[in-house]
């Protein structure tokens, strides 16, 4: 029996961290592993989520309402005011809902906007390169042309859309745009956002705002893309913004975030998930609004990445290139110092000394390319426990160039 699969599944390359376990397999580590490849929480989820799951637990019986219950839409709402300056009534509780997470709604807004049209004239994504690789699942998977813009540190580590041609943003449907930008860490200027959202309007895009680190960042807190539609006069069109608490509060395995902007949109999104959509449980939607209601554990949270981007800036200063990111918990390094490629070091790295890295090339949307813009890279989560990252910065530090 012959199972006949999408084709378009065998044009998605391998996920990085699938590509990476390719790279370090059979190869012994020369230290006891310290995994420094993906950027998963370690800091204490907080007390409080356990105890609101606990006091709503007679509601797991119950279907989840895909839109999201009251509680919930005022939490975010409420947040999304507070956080971005808003003036009240700007975002409307009815256009914001949950998502099971922002990788579940990154992958469906492709569904949701891309028409199928094959042939030399199918429909453009842009994207940055190296990026956040559910948006190119998004792209292919759809029937769309992947347009990776590179994001280097000429570019402020940022993709230009504004020098993209004409006949380019003609074709596209969507503009994933990262802030702070995984994994650089940079961050997108108000002046910036309001450039993107204007090009957006004029040609039709869907500007996909992903701000899922946007609590975690050095000196300023990172300008959102709301606060460029508030100073464009307060229309959301065009803009969907997503974010979910698996960074800001360390609760990943809750898979709870938002999707909120263009009420025209936030609707076709919800008509979608109704059909496709994880719902977000009760309980967890209660947990949820605990959590976007409540600041003090998200300055702390803060404040432990701070002192591990100080720890590895005090390791780092003088390696070539460093610099220290203005948000986010990953570090962008240079890789040459341990081998030619990102892939050559993370080998040399793992071989060595026991750390796991992700090479940078392996986050490329285009990695077909001979020289992606990460192809000298290393992704390092700043994620263990700080006496372990202390460790493993040590390790970096007895590694030699060569």
């Amino acid at each position: 029996m012959i199972v006949m699969l999408n084709p378009r599944l065998g044009t998605l390359p391998d996920y990085p961290f699938r590509r990476l376990a390719a790279l370090l397999e059979g190869i012994v580590p020369g230290q006891s592993p310290i995994d420094l490849s993906i950027g998963e929480p370690q800091h204490p989820t907080p007390p409080l989520v356990r105890e609101v799951l606990a006091c709503h637990a007679d509601l797991w019986r119950a279907y989840p309402p895909a839109a999201g219950t009251p509680r919930w839409k005022a939490a975010v709402t409420d947040w999304l005011t507070r956080r971005y300056a808003l003036p009240q009534g700007m975002i409307d509780p009815a256009a914001v809902i949950p998502a099971s997470g922002t990788r579940e709604a990154l992958y469906m807004v492709g569904q949701l906007v891309i028409e199928d049209v094959p042939g030399p004239e199918r429909p453009l994504v842009l994207m940055p390169d190296p990026s956040y690789l559910p948006y190119l699942g998004a792209t292919l998977m759809n029937g769309a042309q992947p347009v990776a813009v590179p994001a280097t540190e000429a570019s402020g580590f940022l993709p230009d859309f504004t020098a993209l041609p004409e006949a380019t943003l003609a074709r596209a449907r969507l503009m994933f745009l990262c802030s702070p930008a995984n994994p650089q860490g940079a961050l997108v200027s108000l002046e910036t956002w309001k450039q993107v959202i204007t090009l957006a309007r004029a040609h039709d895009i869907v500007l996909v705002a992903d701000e899922c680190y946007s609590e975690i960042y050095d000196a300023a807190p990172p300008t959102g893309v709301l606060e460029a539609c508030r100073e464009l006069g307060g229309s959301l069109a065009n803009v969907l913004v997503l974010n979910s608490l698996s960074k800001r509060s360390n609760a990943a395995g809750l898979r709870s975030g938002f999707i909120a902007g263009d009420p025209t949109l936030v609707a076709a999104f919800l008509r979608l998930r109704a059909y496709g959509g994880a719902g977000l449980p009760l309980p967890v939607q209660e947990a949820s609004a605990a959590l976007w209601d409540d600041e003090a554990h998200v300055e702390a949270n803060r404040a432990l990445y701070r002192a591990k981007i100080t720890l590895a800036a005090q390791h780092l200063a003088d390696h070539p290139g460093f610099f220290r990111p203005a948000g986010g918990f990953f570090l962008w390094l240079d890789a040459r110092p341990w081998g030619d490629t990102g892939e050559a070091a993370a080998l040399r790295l793992w071989r060595e000394v026991g750390l796991k890295t992700l090479p940078g090339a392996t986050m490329s949307p285009d990695p077909g390319q001979k020289d992606t813009p990460g192809r000298h890279r290393l992704r390092v989560a700043l994620v263990p426990e700080t006496a372990v990252l202390a460790q493993a910065l040590a390790r970096l530090d007895t590694v030699r160039p060569g």
